[in-house]
Order: C-alpha cells, then sequence, then structure tokens
C-alpha cells in the first residue's frame, strides 16, 4: 500500500532538526501529543502519512490524518498540534514549501484547458483533501531520492514539479494557482499579508492598506476575510501575540516593555489579549519559557505535519 511505503520512507529518513538534503522537503516525526502552538503556516503543501492534526485558523478548524493533505496558499497566523502521536505510533509527515515563481512558471507552461475553471470568490488560504494516489506517488517518489543522494540534484526538481503540477490540477489548484498570479485576489491580500506583518507594532487605516493591495475597500475586506478567517485589525493581534511571545522567550523580566514593542499602550490590555491568546499572562507564559524545555521560534510551521 502507498501510505505503508511513505511512512517506511519518512520513519527512515525523519531528523530532529526536520530538514533533509532536498531543497524545501521537510519531514516530521512527532512522538507526543503536545499543547496547541502558535506561529506561521508558511506558504506550504502538507501531506500526514500517519497520525492526525488540528489546525486552527481564525474561526476556522482543520482536521487532517493519514492519507489527506494541507494546503496553506498564503503565509497565516495559525495555532495547530497533533492530536494522535506516540511513541509506538508517530505522527509521520512531509512538507513542501511552495513557491510562487515555480507554480508562475508551470501556469505558463499548461494549456488553459488543461486546468479545472477558477470560481469567482477568492480561494481560502487554507485547505485540507484526500490525497489522490498520483500525488501520494510522487510523493514517495521523491522520499526514495533520499536512499541515493547521486540522483537528487537531477531528479528532485522534475519530481517536484510533478507534485506542484498535481496540486495545481487538483482540487485545492485554485489556490495554489492564484499562489502564481501576480494580479489575483490571492496575491493582493497576500501583499496585504506581508505589509501587516512588518509594520505590525503601528496602528493603521484599513483604507491605507486596501490601497497599498491595489483593491477597492469592499472588496479588500471581503477578500481578505475569506482567505485568513480574519478582520485586517484582528490579523495584525495576532502578529503582535506571536512577536509579544518570541520576545518574551528572551526578555522575561521585561513584559511592560515587550508590549510596548509589539504596539501596545495599555499593559492591561496587552496582558488580557495575550492571556485570552495563549492561556497564561505574559509574565506567568515568561517564567513557564524560562523554566521549561519549551522552544519558541520564529516560523516553525505547524501546518506542516
Amino acid at each position: 500500500m502507498p501510505l505503508d511505503e511513505l511512512r517506511t520512507l519518512l520513519a527512515r529518513h525523519a531528523r530532529p532538526d526536520g530538514a533533509t538534503a532536498i531543497d524545501g522537503l521537510l519531514i516530521s516525526k512527532v512522538e507526543r501529543v503536545d499543547p496547541p502552538s502558535a506561529s506561521m503556516s508558511g506558504t506550504v503543501f502538507a501531506l500526514i502519512a500517519q497520525g492526525a492534526k488540528r489546525l486552527a485558523l481564525g474561526d476556522r478548524v482543520y482536521e487532517y490524518r493519514a492519507g489527506q493533505y494541507l494546503v496553506a496558499s498564503v503565509d497565516l497566523p495559525v495555532t495547530g498540534h497533533f492530536t494522535e502521536a506516540s511513541p509506538r505510533l508517530p505522527a509521520l509527515g512531509l512538507g513542501l514549501v511552495l513557491q510562487p515563481a515555480a507554480v508562475a512558471e508551470l501556469l505558463l507552461q499548461a494549456a488553459a484547458t488543461d486546468l479545472p475553471p477558477v470560481g469567482g470568490t477568492p480561494p481560502l488560504g487554507i485547505a485540507v483533501s484526500d490525497a489522490p494516489g498520483e500525488l501520494l506517488d510522487a510523493a514517495i517518489r521523491l522520499l526514495r531520492l533520499l536512499d541515493t543522494p547521486r540522483d537528487v540534484t537531477v531528479l528532485a526538481p522534475l519530481i517536484k514539479r510533478e507534485i506542484l503540477w498535481r496540486l495545481v490540477s487538483g482540487e485545492q489548484g485554485a489556490a495554489v494557482r492564484q499562489l502564481g498570479l501576480a494580479d489575483s485576489s490571492l496575491a493582493h491580500v497576500s501583499r496585504a499579508v506581508h505589509w501587516i506583518r512588518d509594520h505590525y507594532a503601528h496602528s493603521f487605516r484599513v483604507e491605507d492598506v486596501a490601497r497599498r493591495s491595489g483593491m477597492s475597500v469592499s472588496a479588500f475586506y471581503r477578500n481578505f476575510q475569506a482567505v485568513t478567517a480574519m478582520s485586517p485589525i484582528q490579523f495584525q493581534k495576532q502578529i503582535r501575540l506571536q512577536e509579544a511571545r518570541l520576545l518574551l522567550a528572551t526578555h522575561p523580566n521585561d513584559v511592560t516593555g515587550v508590549g510596548r514593542r509589539v504596539g501596545y499602550d495599555s499593559p492591561s490590555q496587552f496582558s488580557r489579549e495575550y492571556r485570552r491568546q495563549f492561556g497564561a499572562s505574559p509574565s506567568q507564559d515568561a517564567t513557564r519559557l524560562r523554566g521549561s524545555a519549551v522552544t519558541v521560534t520564529r516560523n516553525p510551521a505547524p501546518a506542516l505535519p
């Protein structure tokens, strides 16, 4: 069975840092169920071979398990954790970073009739589907290259391109295709997402961000909400709180200063919203981070299995 070979290959080549000899390919092996953690999703294709994971984006919750894949077409603030993982049956999966330039190149070479029509509404920033046999087969062949390192340089780009084609022409193809289109609604939202991330500590007017994104205010708000499951202000809050947690991991005794650095003028508001997001006040969470083995990183991409 394809999933059996996929599990064997993933278990054999899993490393603590998740990296592999193939650029953009990540492998994950997780042996315990940890509490949900917040991070940015990255733009990725993630396939689970064993175990299950739950991911929250705004008020949307995604669950995917063995034989299913997730596509994140915009780098979004998410909260995720494995719901099925143990030393005897670890969660196993792979992730492949999606590059807009590679998608654009593929679309230029594909005939319009080879692709399903794109609907009028913007695609979701994150979506889950069952993996078809062709996609599983390509993923297995990519992993097999790790057993023959001399083949990686020549063959890995070809198989990654095949995987990308399976995604582009598959059930979540609309989202992946828009990743490579400079004037798509997804691209406009992605530009806004990047701008807000770069200026998260400063207040802004939605009208100004809409103009920067090349959209009317009504279209921008509608598309932003559809893609991210959040309003622009809610998105900014998520980014601020994630950055605050990163800062508290290294500055645990400066809660007030950290709050100011991420854009909060009111310490009480910062503490209240931080507790709502992470289940503890900033000072309590800082103490826990300092006294435990918890590691906070800027982009562990929890969308990856």
